[in-house]
């Protein structure tokens, strides 16, 4: 009789170790699929639920990249209708995004001197044009001009307009020939500034009757971070005081212009509107320096 009990006792050890042994082994319900060998398992199905986890996850990041954009200064797109003719045919226009920095000079007897260099490939830089202010700010005096770099030529001049309800300047081509003019709009919600051609038609100071601007600069003047639209509401060029791209220059923003985008046209208006905020601009540099 012991020896009976003995060996069921010992056929029930057996019986329970099998069973351990046996749920350690995956199933055909177990998350990983068992194919024979110790070493072989497999990933899981791909189910709906993951599935479902990952577009999330890639909508997020699509979305962060939006504002990615939207912080650095809005996506910039090509300009496909130029409103006008370029001002230089050799620098104006190019296909590729190009982009500039802006550097006031640190001597000036006019308050409106830049140089400005072309960085689109900063390891060839090299100078685009020259912005020289006039000395004296008289009727028919209170000028800025860009000349370019090479030889010198006068390619575009801003001529302040001194009776106007806001801020004005006719943009003229090298030959005298009126362009059109920027000025800041008058009635807004926030500081904004218009371009419009010459020839288009419309009247007035309010916008009623004005003529749809050819593009409309918005953004934030003082802190050099702005777009400009064009008719169709495409930025086409873009002003940051970061930049995107780095470089060893002290005191500097860049400017980036679009393909077909007129390069002169854009960097002449926002050297109208830097002398536009240049006390702010002083104020600030005060700031950082005390």
């Amino acid at each position: 009789e012991q020896q009976q009990q003995q060996q069921q006792q010992q056929q029930q050890q057996q019986q329970q170790q099998q069973q351990k042994h046996s749920s350690l082994l995956p199933t055909a319900s177990s998350s990983h699929r068992w194919s024979g060998t110790a070493s072989s398992y497999s990933s899981p199905p791909f189910n709906q639920h993951q599935q479902h986890q990952r577009s999330t996850t890639t909508q997020l990041r699509n979305f962060f990249n939006a504002v990615g954009d939207l912080l650095q200064g809005g996506k910039l797109e090509a300009e496909t209708k130029l409103p006008h003719e370029p001002f230089c045919g050799e620098l104006s226009c190019s296909g590729e995004v190009r982009t500039f920095a802006v550097r006031e000079r640190p001597i000036s007897f006019t308050g409106e001197d830049f140089d400005i260099v072309d960085i689109t490939q900063p390891s060839q830089q090299s100078d685009f044009v020259r912005v020289r202010g006039a000395m004296l700010h008289l009727p028919g005096k209170d000028k800025m001009r860009i000349f370019s770099s090479t030889n010198g030529e006068n390619l575009v001049t801003m001529d302040r307009v001194l009776i106007a309800a806001t801020p004005s300047y006719d943009l003229y081509r090298s030959d005298g020939t009126k362009i059109g003019w920027i000025e800041k709009k008058l009635i807004s919600l926030m500081d904004t500034f218009d371009v419009y051609m010459e020839g288009n038609g419309g009247f007035g100071v309010t916008g009623l009757f004005k003529p749809t601007p050819a593009y409309r600069i918005e953004g934030d003047f003082l802190d050099r971070n702005f777009n400009f639209k064009n008719a169709e509401g495409k930025i086409v060029a873009r002003v940051n005081m970061d930049g995107w791209v780095q470089l060893d220059m002290m005191n500097h923003y860049q400017v980036q212009v679009g393909e077909g985008m007129d390069a002169l046209m854009a960097l002449a208006c926002v050297c109208c509107i830097d002398e536009e905020f240049d006390e702010e601009h002083q104020k600030r540099r005060e700031e950082r320096e005390g």
